[in-house]
């Protein structure tokens, strides 16, 4: 049973890690400013830098361990692999169709509710009256976030279409939590991402060669890919694949929500983009479900 200092430093693993997915959207917008590329070519070389980082730190970790794997646990992490690669594919297909604003939004938002189901269905976890409350802040401040930037959506091409393909990219992120909860106490985090990375980037190729795989990037565009693949990728999946012994999957789910938050900022910093009153209304909601988690005693969460 982890005890209360342990789940404080898992938190704020998992809050780390988030912080370096949310400058993923910034980094993006860089590349398609510095080369002509396309979501899926981005979004498996990202995976593919990540890697063999992974392998490579598995193997100083847990040598010749690193093989020992049964064989149902090693579906898992295929699976997790494949479902990280399929919700990077249909969130980006869910942007064409629906815009920015609603799929993120949904994408994101969809995932703890969707979770917090699979936890209590599959796991047995109890969903207490402060984790929906938690849950309904971190939500309620990401939708507010989300809205309140001033930068035009994509038009809604197929809007209801849209919609349905962003729930299922929120439904494979959720399902990448939930396996990664299931295997985390009897595995290594860096074995785990280690095979599900692999397998995640052998997808994302297979997708994105036949419509185009760019690879000619100048030199800028190669260091921000390398950053992409080495911090929010390995070291932010790592992090999160540490942090999340410590919680349930639903609180898991909650406290990725800082990825918006910090891709808000930053869009602030770099873009210039206005928050407005809805966005630091939401920014606060979502500090306030974070010091919830953090400050109350984990007891009234399970």
């Amino acid at each position: 049973m982890p005890t209360a200092s342990h789940a404080r430093r898992d938190f704020f693993l998992i809050v780390i890690a988030s912080v370096t997915w949310g400058t993923v959207g910034v980094a993006n917008r860089a590349l398609y400013h510095l080369s002509a590329t396309n979501a899926l070519s981005l979004s498996f070389l990202r995976l593919a830098i990540a890697a063999p980082v992974f392998a490579a730190a598995a193997w100083l970790a847990l040598k010749e361990r690193l093989f020992t794997i049964q064989r149902r646990d090693l579906g898992v992490m295929i699976i997790m692999g494949c479902l990280i690669a399929v919700s990077q594919a249909l969130y980006i297909a869910a942007i064409a169709m629906v815009g920015v604003s609603v799929s993120t939004l949904i994408a994101i938002c969809a995932a703890p509710v969707v979770v917090a189901l699979l936890s209590a269905l599959i796991l047995g976890e109890r969903i207490t009256p402060l984790t929906v409350l938690a849950m309904a802040a971190a939500i309620g401040g990401t939708a507010l976030l989300v809205f309140a930037p001033a930068q035009p959506s994509l038009p809604a091409s197929q809007p209801h279409l849209g919609v349905v393909v962003a729930f299922f990219s929120a439904s494979c992120y959720a399902g990448f939590i939930f396996c990664g909860r299931l295997l985390t106490h009897s595995y290594h985090p860096i074995q785990i991402s280690a095979v599900a990375f692999a397998c995640g980037s052998i997808l994302l190729l297979a997708c994105a060669a036949p419509t185009g795989l760019v690879l000619a990037y100048p030199p800028e565009g190669w260091m921000i890919l390398v950053f992409l693949g080495l911090v929010p990728t390995a070291l932010g999946y790592g992090l999160f694949q540490v942090g999340i012994r410590s919680h349930s999957a639903t609180l898991v789910s909650i406290i990725t929500m800082c990825e918006p938050l910090t891709a808000a900022v930053l869009a602030w910093l770099f873009f210039h983009e206005v928050l407005g009153l809805a966005g630091l209304l939401g920014a606060v909601l979502l500090l306030g479900a974070m010091g919830m988690i953090i400050l109350l005693p984990k007891k009234y969460f399970e």
